[in-house]
């Protein structure tokens, strides 16, 4: 009887030393190339050691990591050999690195801040999800030996927000800009301006948030022409639109910014009545749609207008491109039966006049060719570049333009043998307002379609685009408009877990796509999302909406 109790004891006590085992690799997006050998590195308490190379912009990161470690592990990280070692390799791209864990420890490189943004994020989904919490969680606290090389597949990988519609917060623009970190989203398209409210602080043109930044109502589900009568709106401060910025740059992302023209300019029409063809009056717009009224092409105060608001935008976001719109300025579905304006306008006749463009049915086309084209040059003197959606090939189209193709992906195909450089976006597979059930009873509102989960990841972003053309494809980017989406509760849900199959499409190579693989991983993003706190959906899995009811009962 004793024996066996001695044997009991050796059993246990060898139970108890035994090394805690990682979890299973379920890092999204897929990296380039994993190697996962025999063996586990104790990452809590480790010792760090970082290269006096690397900027301080890369090192903000990796403290953001240890940081992050040391909150969820409850140990305290040292500086030292043998634990964590941060070095700069100026060999690897901007948006390149490799990790290399092994019995001498775990070394990570990069050589710019993005790199390390990605390989700490790495290293942190293949930790217990814990790590996102920003408090003690339960590990174990171990990474598996592995050898990573990993490098994106497109340089543009876009997320769309849509303020304009409803209003989202500056700390909650920050923990969408937290969950595009996560799965390595590098440009955030900001739509600041639009029918239903203008968002961006303009000190030289203040009405644009003293009047264009506020609603009388908002239109009643989908009840055309009803209002329920509440003052909505919201704008954010040159203060705050920096915060932001900064926040982004941090972790490796770029804002752009939108100020959609020369159509969806209602907010600021309302504001400045004397910008549109008719001289109003005008309101902010209280439902969705397309409105009829633009700005006016033929008056040279609009150009002044721009100017100085463009001057304001470059002055507070660094970004490469900004982006003007050019969609949906003509037919507008409020008032069929009225002419766009820009048909009967006298000065619009004047300037197309000026410009020889004969009058019929693609005159006004060609007069918002001029338009773009006045507004590109004026962003071409501060070193910046335009991107504009798809309607913008019609006409005329001045080189240097991206072609954003949203209306499916005729527009990319069509940019890309032009010569323009184009960013895939088509609503077919990318509009994430759409529903994700076909059980649209159980859904929350949305504005139609559908989008699951599937449709999402199986999107390849050079179908149709000619052998050649390809370099012509910066990347992909996912839109979320928010007609319908009222609550931060529901802009997750609509976000998550879309988005992370998007970041597939964005990042890996498309023979390394596998959707099995891919569901397998979501049960470990699914616990990170909860450790961030962020909602969800699981329609994928037959939990249907918000309440998450079963499918088909």
């Amino acid at each position: 009887m004793k024996t066996h109790s001695i044997l009991l004891a050796a059993a246990i006590c060898a139970a108890a030393c035994q090394a805690p085992v990682p979890q299973d690799f379920n890092v999204i997006p897929m990296p380039e190339s994993v190697t996962v050998s025999e063996g586990s590195f104790k990452a809590a308490g480790a010792a760090v050691k970082i290269d006096e190379n690397i900027p301080d912009d890369a090192l903000k990161a990796i403290v953001r990591f240890a940081s992050a470690l040391e909150k969820a592990s409850g140990k305290k990280m040292h500086e030292g050999e043998g634990g964590f070692s941060f070095v700069l390799n100026r060999d690897l791209g901007a948006e390149e690195y490799a990790v290399n864990i092994s019995g001498d420890g775990a070394v990570v490189e990069a050589s710019a801040l993005s790199g390390f943004v990605y390989a700490t994020e790495t290293l942190k989904q293949m930790l217990p999800a814990g790590i996102y919490s920003g408090k003690k969680a339960s590990g174990p606290w171990v990474l598996p030996y592995v050898s990573i090389f990993d490098s994106p597949r497109f340089d543009y990988r876009g997320m769309h927000m849509d303020p304009c519609r409803h209003f989202w917060t500056v700390e909650e623009t920050k923990k969408y800009i937290d969950v595009m970190a996560a799965y390595k989203l590098n440009r955030l398209h900001w739509h600041l301006t639009e029918d239903q409210g203008w968002r961006m602080e303009i000190k030289s043109w203040p009405r644009l948030t003293e009047v264009g930044a506020w609603r009388s109502g908002t239109m009643i589900g989908k009840e055309w022409g009803s209002s329920d009568g509440i003052r909505y709106g919201g704008f954010y401060t040159q203060d705050e639109l920096r915060e932001v910025v900064a926040y982004a740059a941090e972790r490796g992302i770029t804002v752009i910014p939108e100020i959609d023209l020369p159509g969806h300019m209602l907010a600021a029409l309302a504001a400045y009545p004397e910008l549109g063809c008719t001289g109003g009056p005008y309101e902010v717009w209280t439902r969705w749609g397309v409105a009829k009224d633009i700005l006016c092409a033929g008056n040279d105060k609009v150009f002044d207008f721009l100017a100085d608001v463009f001057a304001e935008v470059v002055d507070i976001f660094p970004s490469e491109y900004i982006h003007i719109g050019g969609d949906e300025c003509f037919g507008g579905d409020a008032e069929p039966l009225r002419p766009d304006p820009w048909d009967v306008c006298p000065k619009c006749a004047a300037r197309m006049h000026s410009l020889g463009i004969k009058r019929g049915p693609q005159a006004k086309h060609y007069l918002q060719n001029y338009v773009t084209a006045r507004v590109q040059k004026m962003l071409e003197g501060y070193g910046r570049k335009i991107i504009g959606w798809d309607e913008i090939l019609q006409g005329e189209l001045a080189p240097g333009a991206t072609v954003m193709s949203w209306r499916g992906i005729e527009g990319g195909i069509k940019a890309s043998e032009r010569g323009f450089d184009a960013i895939m976006t088509p609503y077919t597979h990318l509009y994430f307002d759409f529903y994700q059930s076909k059980e649209t009873d159980k859904e929350p509102l949305a504005i139609g379609g559908y989008t699951p989960l599937e449709k999402v990841y199986g999107y390849e972003p050079f179908d149709g685009i000619k052998p050649g053309a390809e370099d012509h494809i910066l990347g992909v980017q996912a839109n979320l408009w928010t007609e319908y989406i009222t609550t931060e509760e529901h802009l997750e849900y609509m976000l998550l877990p879309r988005m992370c199959a998007l970041s597939e499409v964005q990042w890996c190579a498309a023979d390394a796509k596998d959707y099995q693989r891919f569901l397998q991983s979501l049960d470990h993003t699914f616990e990170i999302l909860d450790a961030m706190g962020l909602n969800y959906s699981l329609d994928h899995k037959g939990l249907i909406g918000l309440d998450r009811l079963p499918a088909g009962e």
